[in-house]
């Protein structure tokens, strides 16, 4: 490690938010020793010991920074020199408006990053319990997969028990395993994305009958018990399949399984009843994965259950579903603004579990934890991104969200969060005016101004924040 005046900065965790937090405090000129446990101890979901690797999803969603929160944290994210944007960006694959990456590319891109790094030294080992005193500046970013002496150390030190919830993983297909005189290429709507051609998805059709028998088979399927996790919650936004077709015949029609903005190439008269999408997984376009498809069901199930979706009878999986255990803290009463632990100054917490939801939502709370830690290392005042931007959002959420109390027994309780415009202060008064020559002026024409404006709002101030006006 190169030399430096600053004592390091100790992170406790090289997924997304822990490389994003190493990167940052580095790049500011304070050393950092990243520990990872990966190497020497795996988890149920990871498969190798690369740093910042996806479990799920290849996808980091949309990219679009005019109109979409997730598109306007990407450019936030980018504005401050996010690693984790950047491995993205040069490893993406064509996924329609989404960016989505090849997920080894973009692993082992992060991992070169931060080995390559002179004010970084990874140790592989595993941190069984909370920092000892004498790193009075660290970061535990150990995601929704904390090992379980280091989660009790934590419970023990701040007297509040682990909220958590289940998370599961969407099967992957092999490309040459789908019927193609079956299903076609396009992305919904025809839409053109980052490296795509608007063409990003294979589409598998079903009709009225074939759906319902689809639902019938999901509901009756053989699913993983819930065993001594029994009682916990999923989060809304990763509900597995069968919970999804569960809470009504005609929900999957309306969620991932939607056949709106998609004409079937071979029968172009007759619209679908439901369309089961796959998006590109690696850079090679040997792998899809089905969208919105995570499952708990058990392996043999889920293969002759899928098998049924029309296009996908012969389909060769090279990862089936998965189940696992997501752990978040009850952060707005355990963290102040800068994420740093009430109870213990100078111990952060960064990723998901602070209680944020998504890949990039938890590298934006590494980047934040990051340039806190290093500020405070160099004596500098901590400065929060303002509320009006999506990292600012965001944070707020996390640092001041729903808080359940006595005295409020009816308050909503603190959950997981996406970033979103909901958490998005209100445009100032007399911000949306109607366009001129335009007679009607509401619905979904008003709400794409309004978010429009708070992306451009958004953006506006978190360059005035990062001093790049």
């Amino acid at each position: 490690m190169t030399n430096s005046s600053f004592s390091p900065v100790h992170i406790i965790g090289g997924g997304l938010a822990g490389s994003e937090a190493a990167w940052q405090v580095a790049q500011s000129g304070v050393p950092v020793i990243l520990h990872e446990m990966r190497g020497v101890r795996g988890t149920d979901a990871h498969k190798t010991d690369g740093l910042a690797e996806l479990v799920c999803s290849n996808s980091f969603r949309s990219d679009d920074a005019t109109s979409n929160a997730v598109g306007v944290i990407h450019a936030e994210m980018r504005l401050a020199g996010s690693l984790i944007m950047a491995c993205a960006d040069k490893h993406q694959v064509p996924a329609g408006g989404a960016l989505a990456v090849d997920r080894d590319g973009f692993s082992d891109a992060v991992t070169a990053a931060i080995h390559q790094h002179p004010l970084i030294t990874v140790v592989r080992e595993e941190v069984t319990g909370l920092p000892p005193e004498d790193w009075d500046l660290a970061i535990i970013a150990t995601g929704p997969l904390t090992s379980p002496a280091l989660a009790e150390a934590i419970r023990e030190r701040t007297g509040k028990d682990a909220l958590a919830f289940f998370d599961a993983i969407a099967p992957i297909v092999h490309t040459d395993s789908i019927n193609m005189d079956i299903c076609w290429y396009q992305s919904r709507y025809d839409k053109v994305g980052p490296g795509g051609t608007g063409k990003d998805y294979i589409n598998c059709p079903l009709d009225e009958t074939q759906y319902n028998a689809f639902i019938d088979a999901l509901i009756e399927g053989d699913a993983v018990g819930f065993k001594e996790w029994e009682g916990t919650p999923y989060f809304d936004g990763c509900l597995p399949i069968e919970v999804m077709a569960e809470r009504g015949r005609e929900t999957l029609r309306h969620g991932p399984m939607k056949p709106m903005g998609l004409t079937n190439a071979h029968n172009p008269t007759v619209k679908p009843y439901a369309v089961v999408q796959l998006r590109q997984d690696n850079a090679l376009g040997t792998l899809y994965n089905m969208v919105g498809f995570q499952t708990k069901l058990r392996y043999g199930a889920q293969a002759e259950i899928f098998r049924m979706i029309p296009g996908l009878e012969n389909a060769e999986f090279a990862r089936l579903g998965g189940l696992h255990r997501n752990t978040y803290i009850h952060s707005p009463t355990l963290l102040d603004q800068s994420l740093q632990l009430k109870a213990r100054p100078g111990l952060r917490f960064a990723g998901q579990i602070t209680g944020c939801e998504g890949y990039v939502e938890s590298a934006s709370i590494g980047l934040l934890a990051g340039r806190f830690a290093a500020a405070q290392r160099k004596g500098e005042t901590i400065s929060v991104p303002p509320a009006t931007t999506a990292l600012g959002s965001l944070l707020n959420h996390i640092t001041g969200g729903h808080i359940v109390s006595d005295e409020e027994p009816g308050k909503r309780s603190f959950q997981p969060m996406n970033i979103n415009f909901g958490l998005f202060p209100e445009l100032e008064p007399g911000s949306i005016v109607k366009p001129e020559g335009i007679k009607r002026f509401r619905g979904k024409d008003k709400t794409i101004m309004k978010r429009q404006l708070i992306a451009a709002r958004a953006l506006d101030h978190c360059k005035t924040w990062l001093g790049a006006a």
